[in-house]
């Protein structure tokens, strides 16, 4: 019997990749959204879900520790709890409730454990980031912001009540992902720049950061997702890492790669006078080794080329 897991977040775009990856392994997936249907979700988010439908099973209308999340855990049994899904909204603005946000990604938190717990489930994971406070290397050890801080405190909850319970709780931690399927980001913008004919400037080249492309996260997701269904193990904590240095050298990399396959000059204008707002140097500290996950880099890069002849760049 395949074993069942129950993810929170798939709307996301790392949720996306995540919930495809499970699904392809032989994982059951049940995904569920906090709208109604469908038609309460557009744009790529939209684009996202619509996907999904097709290899897991949706359940609209239920957000983490709601009386619906409840009911449904109540009713069937998951093996695991993969709770990606967190509160993100103005996430990166300064006035970011985090005390909402909290709130929101543990309502209920002790019953809804009680209950995966009672019916069977053996762990839960929570998906973190490299943008918290104590994860990830660099030159400070502080959260970026705000949802930085959600996302720590939301998991100290999270893993108390699991212990409490005697459910295995593990953490996997992101550092910068990227791929086809985001929102208009760093890597859409660098892409829509080019087709313009255009240079795109990097505002913030200096900073040194970790990027991962999403197909790659998503494998070792799922293989973390598989180790912690199968083992008596509690891991605590994955922190893979990708393409680490500055983001102007991730710039010229992405260029680099994209060039040959977009036919585009992929000109880029490097900003180096920028201010350090945000912790200068932070990364994941656990190098990939893509090897072991039957990966494919330039199969990766043919991919997300071609994602953005077809969505991007013809769309235009």
């Amino acid at each position: 019997m395949k074993p069942n897991i129950l993810f929170t977040g798939a709307s996301s775009f790392t949720g996306y990749w995540f919930v495809n990856e499970l699904t392809r392994m032989g994982f059951h997936v049940v995904t569920v959204f906090t709208g109604k249907d469908l038609a309460r979700y557009a744009g790529i988010r939209a684009a996202r879900i619509r996907l999904l439908t097709d290899n897991s099973t949706p359940v609209f209308g239920c957000r983490f520790g709601d009386s619906a999340f409840l009911d449904l855990v109540r009713k069937e049994r998951f093996d695991v709890l993969c709770h990606h899904g967190s509160c993100v909204t103005n996430y990166n603005h300064p006035d970011f409730d985090l005390f909402h946000a909290v709130q929101e990604n543990t309502l209920n938190i002790r019953e809804s454990l009680e209950l995966l717990q009672k019916n069977g489930c053996r762990a839960l994971i929570w998906t973190g980031s490299v943008f918290e406070p104590n994860e990830g290397a660099g030159d400070s050890d502080t959260a970026f912001s705000p949802y930085g801080l959600s996302k720590s405190f939301s998991w100290e909850i999270i893993r108390y009540y699991a212990g409490l319970l005697g459910l295995k709780a593990g953490k996997f931690v992101i550092p910068n992902p990227f791929g086809p399927y985001e929102e208009a980001r760093f890597t859409t913008y660098l892409v829509k720049t080019w087709a313009g004919n255009r240079v795109a400037d990097v505002n913030t080249p200096g900073y040194y950061r970790d990027n991962i492309h999403a197909d790659l996260l998503a494998k070792v997701y799922a293989g973390f997702v598989r180790r912690m269904a199968n083992t008596m193990e509690s891991v605590e904590k994955i922190n893979p890492s990708g393409y680490r240095g500055t983001q102007g050298e991730f710039a010229e990399r992405f260029a680099a790669e994209l060039r040959p396959r977009l036919g585009l000059p992929c000109l880029l204008n490097l900003r180096m006078n920028h201010p350090f707002t945000e912790p200068r140097v932070r990364y994941n500290t656990q190098p990939v080794d893509h090897t072991l996950y039957g990966w494919d880099e330039k199969k990766a890069w043919d991919d997300l080329a071609l994602y953005y002849r077809r969505h991007v760049i013809h769309s235009k």
